[in-house]
């Protein structure tokens, strides 16, 4: 019996499911329209292929995602499309399609972040020779080409200069000051601007419609907001965000997500620290710690807060970008009403230098409890000018907060690089902050022998410093002293004027280094002697060791600019004591 030979059994075909494309893929801008926050780069690249005066070599630069790439790409159809030259691409034609799909033989998409050695280059120029096989023109567009080595960037430098007339080059770049000037050169420069949150969210807005989803109008302002000015950013953070809800999109979800503290809780822990409750305010921020919140979230959240308070008491009514959703700007603006502007200055120094000792710490919750406990005290901080009173008049006590109205810290002015307080006198700035009482004249003159010949002279020209707060400076140089400035605002000068500081006081200090315009340049200002050294002095003149030994007199009381040793002496008033009283 012969054997049957089966068939082969079928199998069953299954259909792979489609591939799912990311938000930012499916909507990136695909003409010139499209490109949100650019209108001026829109609109300079419309003319000129309207004009006909399309360049050879563009260079796009800006921070991420805000639609470098997407522009080169619509720059690319742009010159290619079958329709073209044109400021409107069809994005029908197998050109425009390809273009679309990042396929295109004609368009050559480069990494310099991959492609930084000379051979790469040398590559492309050999293929810069061949004419386009289907297309107008053969563009490449080099992604982040601040990559390249030195040596590539001058293998380019000829043929970016004089390219064939068939190719054009378009890079793009997020470090612009990285790229040799001699690049620059030879390429028409754009700078991308950061979007604006109200257009972020118009788009999320948008997109949340377009897909048929839902999302609440204040979940989709702190994605906005979030982004940082970054179209990208915004829609990988939304298209996270309704993949990981399961309804319509909330704040809670927002906040579950990004590990950030909601408005009411925000707004409370401000309520607290402006009641100047440092016990309320430390327990919210260890209740915030133990819901796995991230303190570093929540500081910055502190710091918007704060800039909105200063926006509100700057500008009133007519106050704009002020952070957190529109529930959150009603806490502000409440909170504003019992504070001054003075306070939440103060407040945003130790606040953003918390930031900066927070970076690599491992006690982040120490660092922001004692931020939180220094802003409930601000009000309990003397003036300068009250200060400096204290000082001249020889009390060594400081007033109770209880007893007499609180001082809020001020910045005193700037005239010949001396302090001038509000009446027009000289007065002298004192260490503040945990009872310190040593005048800081003598500190800042051990500061300036501590630092360095060369360095201490260019801070003698800028004189004393103004206090701005605890334990923050402000060293303010004329416009005459521009090399001075220069090395002192440097990243390193401010590190060892901060670290001599630490040393001679034992305190972490905020310093900041300005070039006031106008300022007539002189040395370093000496703070008059105290009239108790004054007279001290006078004393010691051979006339009026000679009046008290003979005569026994005293010396009752010493006039302003009153001087012996000139010939300019004051004039005696009706009340004042004549010379023989002396």
């Amino acid at each position: 019996m012969a054997k049957t030979k089966t068939a082969p059994r079928a199998e069953k075909a299954e259909s792979a499911a489609p591939a799912y494309t990311v938000v930012a893929r499916r909507y990136r801008p695909q003409q010139f329209a499209d490109l949100i926050g650019q209108e001026h780069v829109a609109q300079a690249l419309t003319n000129a292929l309207s004009s006909g005066r399309v360049a050879h070599g563009y260079l796009f630069t800006g921070a991420r995602g805000v639609g470098k790439t997407s522009c080169a790409r619509i720059l690319a159809k742009a010159i290619n499309c079958v329709k073209g030259p044109t400021p409107t691409p069809c994005d029908a034609c197998d050109i425009c399609l390809s273009i679309i799909a990042g396929d295109d033989v004609d368009v050559v998409e480069i990494d310099a972040a991959s492609n930084t050695g000379v051979d790469n280059i040398r590559e492309l120029r050999q293929n810069v020779g061949f004419r386009p096989q289907r297309a107008r023109n053969k563009v490449y567009i080099v992604d982040e080409v601040h990559m390249l080595s030195k040596g590539a960037f001058n293998a380019l430098l000829k043929t970016l200069e004089e390219p064939p007339p068939h190719v054009k080059f378009i890079f793009a770049t997020t470090e612009v000051q990285k790229i040799p000037v001699t690049i620059l050169s030879r390429c028409q420069r754009f700078d991308f601007a950061s979007i604006g949150a109200a257009k972020v969210f118009a788009t999320l807005k948008h997109i949340v419609v377009r897909e048929g989803l839902k999302a609440d109008d204040d979940a989709l302002h702190i994605i906005a907001r979030r982004a940082g000015g970054s179209m990208r950013d915004a829609q990988t953070l939304l298209d996270q965000l309704l993949g990981f809800s399961d309804g319509p999109l909330a704040v809670e979800t927002v906040h579950a997500l990004l590990g950030t503290a909601g408005d009411d809780r925000v707004a409370e822990l401000a309520a607290a620290i402006l009641a100047q409750d440092a016990k309320a305010a430390v327990e919210q921020t260890a209740a915030a710690a133990d819901r796995g919140l991230q303190l570093s979230e929540l500081l910055d959240q502190l710091i918007d807060y704060w800039r909105g308070l200063m926006l509100v008491l700057v500008a009133g009514d007519a106050a704009r970008d002020l952070p957190g959703t529109p529930a959150l700007h009603e806490a502000i603006r409440r909170h504003a009403a019992g504070t001054t502007l003075d306070t939440i200055l103060a407040g945003l120094d130790v606040l953003t230098a918390t930031k900066a000792k927070l970076r690599g710490s491992p006690h982040a919750q120490v660092l922001l409890e004692v931020a939180v406990v220094r802003l409930t005290r601000m009000d309990e901080l003397l003036s300068v000018s009250s200060l400096a009173q204290m000082i001249a008049n020889g009390s060594a006590a400081l007033p109770s907060s209880t007893t007499s109205p609180p001082h809020y810290p001020t910045t005193p002015s700037v005239k010949k690089n001396g302090l001038i307080g509000s009446n027009g006198t000289y007065q002298t700035p004192s260490i503040t902050g945990d009872g310190a009482t040593d005048e800081f004249p003598a500190v800042w003159e051990k500061v300036l022998q501590d630092v360095g010949p060369m360095r201490g002279t260019h801070l003698r020209s800028a004189g004393l410093p103004a206090i701005l707060g605890p334990n923050s400076l402000a060293i303010r140089f004329p416009t005459g002293y521009s090399s001075a400035y220069e090395s002192c605002a440097s990243e390193s000068g401010i590190e060892v004027i901060r670290q001599v500081l630490k040393r001679t006081t034992g305190k972490e200090w905020s310093v900041r280094v300005e070039q006031v315009a106008g300022a007539v340049p002189s040395p370093a200002v000496t703070p008059p002697p105290r009239p108790e050294q004054r007279a001290k002095d006078l004393l010691q003149l051979p006339l009026f060791r000679k009046a008290a030994d003979v005569l026994g007199a005293q010396l009752v009381r010493v006039d302003d600019g009153f001087d012996p040793r000139t010939d300019r002496q004051p004039q005696w008033s009706a009340d004042a004591p004549g010379p023989d009283e002396v």
